[in-house]
């Protein structure tokens, strides 16, 4: 009865955001899917209009409409620039788990989301086999990205070239941590995230390099785990809730004034849908998010809008590089977060910021889009790595480790020598 009464409430709310869209169809010019396919099915707004019936097609056809909205990378292109202010992410959200809690999860989906992802220890501990593992499976494939490619043939690899899972993921380099922050400087909390800790633990070093050169304090607590997303795409609100409560808990046992990730996903998930997608949230809950959204920040803006930045002084050893800048969607189009990433790269002795033509436009991973949709993730891909290659530049940075591994894929494929770096790899490279 409960789930019932969460998937009418879930419904009203959307079709009350629904009646917002006026079809004008200015999504059309922005959607990366669009412009890959030509499909007004693909477009927010045909999406839009599918859902308007939504209640009548939850009888009719909803296998049909889950797999309609799955071809979506959640972007939100069409949100940022929807005159109306349509929240399109957000209702597109809320119409995976309504689908969802209609049809039910697969047992495949209810193993990897409820049985692994939502239990970080479990996660972690398996993980770490797989690191031990994936050699048999794995191959090199590029010296300079650090890229592998499938030993065998597999379905799900097919010609990918990937980044392979650290030898020691970040959570064992720093199981936890809490220091003291310099006379007049903030202590900040460091969400780790799933990528960083198993595929970047190098970029969660450069945070911590950079933060303590700040004099910043730093709580890291244990047994971090995932933000949620993957489970929230999938429309698994069960998944999604363990999670946040999960972290909620956490943060909640030590004081610190900015809660930080490096991840521009993260970011926008715990800033963005937290607060709107946990189910029967309680008052001191919403209490509690209220105030962790109002405190999150990217490590860019919190760098330049917060702690103020300073150019390192310039090494004799240091090697001029040219670099690009590949904006992440849910960092500028869900947190208008553009100009701090080039400020700290500007701040950096010895980069040149070369920006790219079409420096916004999605580098098509888009999460379990581009597990469901590769071949669409690669054809939006390619006109990202055109873009990058025309720049001539040595280096292609950006603030988001999912982009970081599409961007990495798909010039590994291309036989690229540009290398692919988080932003505050290079600034902490620095000092």
């Amino acid at each position: 009865m409960a789930q019932l009464y969460t998937l009418l409430t879930l419904l009203q709310e959307l079709q009350e955001q629904l009646a917002v869209c006026n079809r004008c169809g200015l999504c059309q010019s922005v959607c990366p899917l669009f412009a890959a396919t030509g499909r007004e099915a693909d477009v927010a707004r045909g999406k839009l209009a599918m859902l308007n019936g939504l209640a009548q097609d939850l009888l009719q056809d909803p296998q049909g409409v889950l797999a309609r909205l799955q071809r979506c990378l959640l972007c939100g292109a069409c949100a940022a620039n929807c005159p109306s202010g349509v929240r399109v992410t957000e209702i597109f959200l809320r119409a995976r788990a309504i689908l969802t809690g209609y049809l039910g999860l697969s047992p495949w989906h209810k193993a990897v989301f409820r049985g692994l992802l939502a239990q970080p220890r479990f996660f972690h501990h398996l993980l770490a086999w797989g690191a031990k593992c994936q050699g048999f499976f794995l191959q090199p494939a590029d010296e300079l990205l650090g890229s592998s490619c499938a030993r065998f043939l597999s379905p799900l690899w097919q010609e990918r070239h990937v980044r392979p899972l650290a030898a020691l993921p970040f959570h064992r380099q720093v199981p936890s941590l809490r220091s003291a922050a310099a006379p007049g400087r903030p202590t900040v909390a460091f969400f780790v995230g799933c990528l960083v800790d198993k595929f970047f633990p190098e970029v969660g070093q450069a945070v911590l390099k950079v933060l303590h050169h700040q004099g910043v304090g730093l709580v890291v607590p244990p047994d971090q785990g995932c933000c949620g997303i993957p489970a929230l795409s999938a429309g698994d609100l069960t998944a999604f809730s363990r999670l946040v409560r999960h972290h909620l808990r956490q943060w909640q046992e030590q004081p610190w004034d900015y809660l930080i990730t490096a991840c521009a996903t993260c970011t926008a998930t715990i800033k963005k849908l937290w607060p709107l997608f946990l189910p029967e949230a309680t008052a001191a809950e919403k209490s509690v998010l209220q105030d962790l959204t109002a405190k999150t920040l990217d490590i860019s803006q919190f760098l330049v809008d917060v702690t103020g930045i300073a150019p390192p002084p310039p090494r004799s050893t240091a090697v001029p590089v040219t670099v690009t800048y590949h904006d992440p969607c849910h960092l500028k189009k869900s947190l208008d977060v553009a100009e701090q990433p080039r400020t700290l790269l500007r701040a950096t002795p010895g980069v040149q910021l070369l920006e790219m033509a079409g420096a916004d436009q999605c580098c098509g991973c888009g999460g379990s889009f581009n597990l469901h949709q590769y071949e669409l993730s690669k054809a939006i891909g390619r006109r990202k790595i055109d873009n990058i290659l025309a720049t001539e530049a040595q280096i292609v940075a950006t603030g988001c480790p999912a982009c970081m591994l599409q961007l990495l894929d798909l010039l590994s494929q291309r036989g690229a020598r540009v290398q692919v770096r988080h932003t505050l790899e290079l600034y902490a490279a620095a000092l």
